[in-house]
């Protein structure tokens, strides 16, 4: 039988099943910094790099929609990544 070694992607550490999503995946919990993630995940904005991805493509002038279609994402998904950008920073 086959095994995967499944580290942490933010801090390489150890990891623990944590349960199921609810499209099925499995989950992953760092013991290390507690972060919860899977390892594919079923709907495109859900994935590492695409919140970064939508910034980029704002202020580089491209529309909502535009966004949405190059991404394979809703606009609504977009609008709210925005809205809740300026939050993080």
């Amino acid at each position: 039988m086959a095994t995967i070694e499944v580290l942490c992607p933010k801090c390489s550490s150890a990891v623990y099943r944590h349960g199921k999503a609810a499209s099925g995946e499995a989950r992953y919990r760092c013991r290390g910094c507690h972060h919860c993630f899977q390892l594919n995940y079923r709907y495109e904005a859900n994935r590492p790099g695409v919140a970064e991805r939508i910034i980029d493509m704002a202020m580089n002038g491209s529309g909502v929609r535009d966004t949405g279609r190059v991404l394979k994402i809703s606009p609504t998904t977009v609008v709210r990544h925005l809205k809740n950008s300026t939050q993080r920073r």
